[in-house]
């Protein structure tokens, strides 16, 4: 049997790992969690879950029975008073111990654990439908279309990457190339290139692109200028505001995204016209997607594919991990996408709701004919009417 810590305590994996004589993966959140079930054995495994917020944990519990329900869920609480109790064994915690177990009281525990998972796995197998897939696995011929195709466009753009790295140099100085966290396929997270199109200094622009915000009400006090400071160096982590979360063309700190959630609309915080962030050479790299050019070379690394579903900052995979949108990370990550060539032709009006599922349908559907249809209608959008 393998073993999973989700939590933050600092000592108690370690303790584990010694009293069971095998190595415990610790998994601090959700996204890090569906990774790392990657590698391990999805219907022989076990949980040990840190109390915390009750609130937070019992939803947690909840994400975690739907994606993984053969999971054996041990609860770490030295206080819980009874209606707690009855509220995790109803969403799915199979045991509640202290930290004051014993070894030996811990280890009769597991093995009780093994036999109850081991019998429920032979009922599954004859009374049940196999469950579901836990990894996608890339078609060799679409692995061998991307590095054909990712090559080539290299090799025949390279005057563009050239003329476009002088030309962002010689605007304003700064990184050329920019990296953020995405999560792709398998819920792996990976290092994103696009070409810099933004000022370094926007904090200083700070007031200016405030005015010209289209929806300042709704997000007033979203950015300050210690997150907008950041906004050209994702990797930031601003200990004094919370962990920083971006996107592909803002950022804010995590206390700032949840608290103006509510007002969010359609999963973008900012859409200005003129937006002063934007450099001039920005504004042409993004009118004709140049700025996205760097991430051939991910699809050469097989991080992504020329077609799939679009990467996604880790903190919307981690909206994103319940059975009813699991499935669009059972695909490759794309360049292009379904929803990219169906936002285009239908105005760019899409819901978040659409986009989510036009990801599912192409997880289910992806051919080699799907592929170059959404790659012909690709270009045939090329040239986007809208500068936002």
């Amino acid at each position: 049997m393998e073993y999973i810590f989700f939590g933050n305590h600092s000592s108690l994996p370690g303790r584990l790992e010694r009293a069971l004589s095998q190595h415990v993966v610790e998994c601090p959140t959700l996204t890090q969690f569906c990774q790392a079930m990657i590698h391990v054995n999805p219907v022989n495994f076990c949980v040990f879950l840190e109390k915390d917020d009750v609130k937070e944990d019992l939803d947690t519990i909840q994400k975690l029975r739907q994606l993984y329900s053969a999971a054996y869920i041990i609860l770490f609480a030295n206080s819980l008073d009874k209606e707690e109790k009855i509220a995790y064994i109803k969403v799915g915690v199979n045991c509640v111990i202290t930290e004051s177990i014993t070894k030996e009281e811990l280890l009769r525990l597991l093995a009780i654990a093994e036999d109850f998972l081991c019998k429920k796995t032979i009922c599954n197998k004859k009374d049940k439908e196999p469950d579901r897939l836990y990894s996608f696995h890339l078609p060799l011929w679409k692995r061998a279309f991307d590095i054909a195709a990712s090559l080539g466009a290299i090799l025949c753009l390279s005057p563009i990457f050239v003329i476009t790295a002088v030309a962002i140099e010689l605007e304003s100085k700064g990184p050329i190339v920019y990296k953020s966290k995405r999560v792709g396929s398998n819920y792996k997270i990976f290092d994103f290139y696009k070409f810099r199109s933004m000022y370094p200094d926007a904090d200083k622009r700070l007031a200016e692109y405030k005015a010209q915000n289209q929806y300042n009400v709704e997000v007033e006090g979203l950015i300050n200028p210690s997150t907008s400071a950041a906004l050209q160096n994702p990797l930031v982590n601003d200990r004094s505001t919370g962990s920083l979360l971006y996107s592909d063309n803002f950022s804010t700190t995590e206390h700032d995204y949840l608290k103006n959630k509510s007002t969010e609309r359609a999963n973008t915080f900012f859409k200005m016209e003129n937006d002063p962030r934007v450099t001039r050479v920005g504004r042409i790299l993004r009118k004709y997607s140049i700025d996205e050019l760097p991430q051939l070379f991910n699809i050469l690394k097989g991080d992504m594919s020329v077609v799939g579903n679009r990467p996604l900052p880790i903190y919307e995979a981690e909206q994103l991990t319940s059975d009813n949108y699991i499935e669009r990370f059972m695909a490759p990550s794309g360049l292009t996408g379904l929803w990219q060539v169906e936002k285009r032709g239908n105005g760019g009006n899409l819901s978040p709701e659409e986009r989510k599922q036009l990801d599912i349908k192409y997880a289910r559907t992806f051919s080699f004919g799907l592929d170059m249809k959404i790659i012909f209608r690709t270009f045939t959008a090329f040239i986007q009417e809208e500068n936002v």
